[in-house]
């Protein structure tokens, strides 16, 4: 749970949350994007703080996966994307095709991670985890999403007053957590970790419960923000 705390927010899921409530799209393109990019040294920092195991974890190791794992690919992509236009082109003509390979290749990472907690699992710590245990993360889980939520939106409220969208953009900012670089993440820090897997099960429950959920109170929220900036519109004309 402190692990799956400590990630930065996901990209995709909050763009289209965001979009779908008619939220600021700008903020959430920047607040994404600065996020995942700070999340690299942060989350490893978090993680390894909260939990009090520097001893074990060698960070300069740690920092060089994440570096090759994250930060290599995104420079690439950057680098293509401002000096090659026909790989531009290439992937606006098949993006449905990359978005397809993304998610297969997240699946395959995350099937790996398990595979390993299976494989490595001699001593018989997996054995001490009851289905019962299980199920008591997920309903608490959900209590939390729903009261992080809750606080985020009435603490936005006071930022964002009068900025609807805005307000709308950092509810999701603030609860969403990501597995494409949550998990890469986490297998970097405790690649030798037989219990790597258990510690991927948070973000893995916490993930399509924020999807779910946020795709729930989407219309409201879009109707929300409809009122108040009719509401705001209506303020401003009568002072005119």
């Amino acid at each position: 749970m402190v692990i799956c705390a400590s990630l930065p927010l996901t990209i995709n899921m909050v763009l289209v949350l965001t979009k779908s409530s008619g939220g600021d799209e700008a903020s959430a393109v920047f607040n994404a994007a600065f996020g995942n990019l700070v999340g690299v040294f942060l989350s490893p920092a978090l993680i390894l703080a909260y939990l009090g195991v520097e001893g074990s974890v060698n960070l300069a190791k740690v920092f060089t996966k994440l570096a090759l794992r994250v930060v290599l690919p995104i420079a690439i992509g950057q680098i293509l994307q401002k000096f090659v236009p026909p790989v531009v082109e290439f992937v606006k003509v098949h993006k449905p095709k990359f978005k397809k390979l993304q998610e297969y290749a997240l699946i395959f990472i995350v099937y790996t991670v398990f595979c390993r907690q299976f494989q490595n699992d001699d001593d018989g710590v997996g054995n001490q985890v009851e289905v019962g245990d299980i199920f008591i993360m997920i309903a608490l889980q959900f209590v939390l999403l729903c009261s992080f939520m809750v606080l985020a939106w009435h603490s936005l409220k006071l930022i964002f007053h009068n900025e609807p969208k805005l307000r709308v953009m950092g509810l999701f900012g603030c609860t969403h957590k990501t597995v494409a670089m949550g998990v890469p993440l986490i297998n970097a820090i405790y690649e030798d970790n037989p219990n790597v897997g258990l510690y991927t099960l948070p973000l893995l429950v916490w993930h399509p419960m924020q999807l779910v959920i946020g795709s729930a109170i989407a219309p409201k929220l879009a109707e929300f923000v409809k009122r108040e900036e009719e509401r705001l519109g209506i303020a401003v004309e009568g002072d005119e």
